[in-house]
């Protein structure tokens, strides 16, 4: 991997990184490389890693085993540089509740030590991408989710970073909220900063140039969203929409084409080897049962359906249970 902090490629690269706690494997020889420009979305359930990866890239976690650079500077060596380096963004909401809009950029530009004469600017440029001029004066605490969520994205982005590092950014954030985010990350990317995310939303997983999603420590799938849909899925979906998905579910258990059957928006999609074998004897198997439904059509992979078939492929192999994105 290369040292050059100014010339290489990549953003970030990860050879067979490893975090151990004790006996507990959490992250176990993952490797990656994110391009400097790219929106690259990392994804998993709940406990997979994400988080621990993110840590260690961030030089907040030391890892265990394995290498890793962040713009040139290695995670082992350096991560006193890499944190002044990169712009971070927890999960949890992490300004003050109890300063203003105004006293928070005040406080994160002496954290990053803006120079005196570049903190009106910067400040100014905080405020309008966070849409907060009016509330510039106004207590953190009484802000929006939404608006909180961008003026904590506006605090990590001070110091112009080139590297920005987003742990689960919206959630909790209402959808609206959500998609006006990501225009900010659209607009962030365009400009060179190279956007490393991690999300269990789907839809926003759509967003990114490409995605790794991790599962149990390790990496099991990279490439971009439609490369993901290609390679990984080996079935074909159905979309089933019925007025009662729930009883919906119960019936089509016992249809013996379906593999994998479950509940999406309203109706279900069914898992079939081949789905113009399967509509037919789906359809009569439904109608001998008088379930009652509006359509059934073969539709393309949504990511969660891909995601589902990659952690159920993946547990099947290890004789575990998976579990629900």
């Amino acid at each position: 991997m290369s040292d050059n902090k100014e010339t290489s490629e990549y953003a970030v690269a990860v050879e067979n990184l490893e975090k151990r706690f004790g006996d507990f494997q959490a992250v176990n020889k993952v490797s990656f490389q994110v391009k400097r420009g790219e929106i690259f979305g990392f994804l998993g359930p709940n406990g997979a890693g994400k988080s621990t990866t993110i840590r260690m890239l961030c030089g907040i976690l030391a890892p265990t085993a394995g290498k890793a650079n962040v713009i040139g500077f290695d995670v082992f060596r350096e991560a006193e540089q890499i944190k002044s380096h990169i712009g971070y963004m927890s999960q949890k909401f992490s300004l003050y509740e109890d300063l203003t809009v105004e006293e928070n950029i005040d406080f994160y530009s002496g954290i990053y030590r803006i120079p005196k004469e570049d903190k009106k600017a910067r400040k100014d440029w905080v405020i309008k991408m966070s849409g907060l001029e009016e509330h510039r004066n106004s207590l953190t605490a009484i802000l929006p989710g939404g608006w909180r969520q961008r003026l904590a994205l506006g605090c990590a982005l001070l110091h112009k970073p080139p590297v920005i590092f987003l742990d689960e950014p919206t959630s909790g954030v209402d959808p609206i909220s959500r998609r006006n985010f990501w225009d900010l990350i659209y607009q962030l990317a365009a400009e060179g900063v190279t956007v490393f995310v991690t999300t269990h939303y789907m839809d926003e997983a759509e967003y990114c140039d490409r995605l790794a999603m991790i599962y149990r420590g390790e990496l099991v799938a990279i490439g971009t969203p439609d490369e993901l849909k290609i390679r990984y899925m080996n079935a074909d979906i159905l979309n089933l929409e019925c007025p009662d998905p729930f009883k919906m579910l119960q019936v089509v258990t016992g249809i013996s084409v379906i593999k994998e059957a479950a509940l999406f928006g309203r109706g279900l999609h069914l898992t079939v080897e081949d789905s113009e074998a399967a509509m037919p004897m789906i359809a009569t198997a439904l109608q001998s049962q008088k379930a009652d439904y509006t359509r059934l059509e073969k539709i393309r992979p949504s990511l969660e359906d891909v995601f589902v078939a990659i952690i159920e492929a993946r547990d099947s192999q290890s004789g575990l249970q998976a579990v629900n994105l």
